[in-house]
Formats: C-alpha cells, structure tokens, sequence
C-alpha cells in the first residue's frame, strides 16, 4: 500500500521537533507509557500541516486541519499506546509516518470529536501499511474538495480493500474494526476447539466456530455492521 504515502505540498511544511515532555504533560503519562516511548522512539517531528491557509481547501466540522507527524524509532515496532498518546494530546487528525532503519510506514487512526463533549477527541483502531524503502514514490495529494474528504482520502489509502457501495468512512471504519474482532474471536474459539477433548463439547464448540466464520464472512463482504446473518 505505497499509494498512503503522499507528496505534502511545500507550504505546509511545519518542521518542529516535539519533545517527548510535552506527551509525556498533555496525556499525564504513566511510568509504564514513558518506558514505551524512551525505548521504542528516538524523534517526534511535526512535519506537516494540512490546514486551508496550506492547501487552499475549506475546514469542515470534524476536520479543519491534518496535521503529518513524523517518528523516527529505535525498533521496528511501535506499541499503538505511544501513537494514541500523541493522538490525545494533539487536539487534529494526525497521520503518522513511522521510520526505521532506511524503511517508512504510515499508520493512523480514524479520530473525530467527541459527540458528548465537543472538547475531547474519539481515536479509533490503528491502519497502517507495510514497510517500505524509505525513497519509496510519494504520489500526489488526492484531490477533495475539504479537507474532510481529504483525510477520509487519505485514511482509505491505509485500509484494505474492502470497500462497499455507498459506505462513508465511519461507516467503513467500524465495519474494518468489527472485522478484526470477529478474526480475534476465531482464532479464540480454534484454540479452545483444539485443546478440547470431549465431543460433546466440542460440537458445540464447532457449532460457535460455524457461527463465528459466518459473520466473518457477512462483514468481509460488506454488510454494515449489526446487520442480522441470514439463514
């Protein structure tokens, strides 16, 4: 999925280093968080903003600046803890470039404001591509026509191609999110299933694990969710 990796236009490079102080102030960082970022990040950069006095393109509700971070790591994984936290003290949609060892990735979260207090912002699961070289082909920003269906753009560039007819972006999002629960939850039932030796037990086991693979199959092929299974 090189195509999430996009060519920031000049004028809204911002290029300022955030020390890791500031998370660690804004989020009230546990002792166990901090250990995270002292040994999996090296540098913080804020290295693009994606606003209308930027891009030329008009704010909406939910979106009126993106803003491009950029974290340079001492190892090749990067708990999802470290990236909320900078998601929760910066009050955007934040895309992430994560780099390592001559490779680059990108991961972000689908974040909006908060329905029950305008002042605090809702950060989904975490998308992000494979690792690529770091002088991988940048493409063009997508063209939008706010900057909502820019990050909405931008987001799907990240996601697997799973998309339904008709389906915005939260809508999408929640369906991709139920769709990582639903493989959780195979997976739990197999190991339970496998470990099982009473056969009694374990038809009814086969009977949720049925069930299970059932529903995996509805969202994965694009039934929203809470959509009732067929019989």
């Amino acid at each position: 999925m090189t195509a999430a990796f996009f060519d920031y236009p000049r004028a809204a490079a911002f290029g300022r280093v955030v020390p890791k102080t500031k998370i660690y102030e804004r989020t009230a960082a546990s002792a166990a968080l901090k250990d995270l970022f002292v040994t999996q990040v090296d540098q913080i950069v804020w290295k693009f903003k994606l606003a209308p006095e930027t891009i030329n393109l008009a704010a909406t509700r939910a979106v009126s600046e993106i803003q491009v971070f950029g974290v340079s790591l001492r190892t090749n994984k990067l708990d999802d803890e470290v990236l909320r936290a900078i998601d929760r003290a910066i009050p955007f949609p934040l895309i992430f470039e994560l780099t390592w060892s001559g490779k680059r990735k990108a991961v972000a979260a689908f974040k909006r404001p908060s329905e029950a207090d305008a002042a605090k912002w809702v950060v989904g699961e975490y998308f992000a591509t494979d690792w690529a070289p770091d002088d991988v082909r940048r493409h063009p920003l997508p063209i939008a026509l706010n900057m909502g269906g820019l990050y909405d753009s931008i987001l799907t560039a990240m996601m697997p191609a799973l998309s339904a007819a008709g389906e915005d972006i939260q809508t999408r999002v929640a369906r991709l999110e139920a769709i990582r629960a639903k493989i959780r939850e195979v997976d739990r039932i197999k190991i339970h299933l496998a470990r099982e030796k009473q056969f009694n037990k374990r038809v009814i086991i086969n009977a949720d694990l049925r069930t299970a693979k059932q529903e995996l199959e509805r969202l994965t092929a694009g039934d929203p969710v809470g959509a009732a299974t067929s019989e």
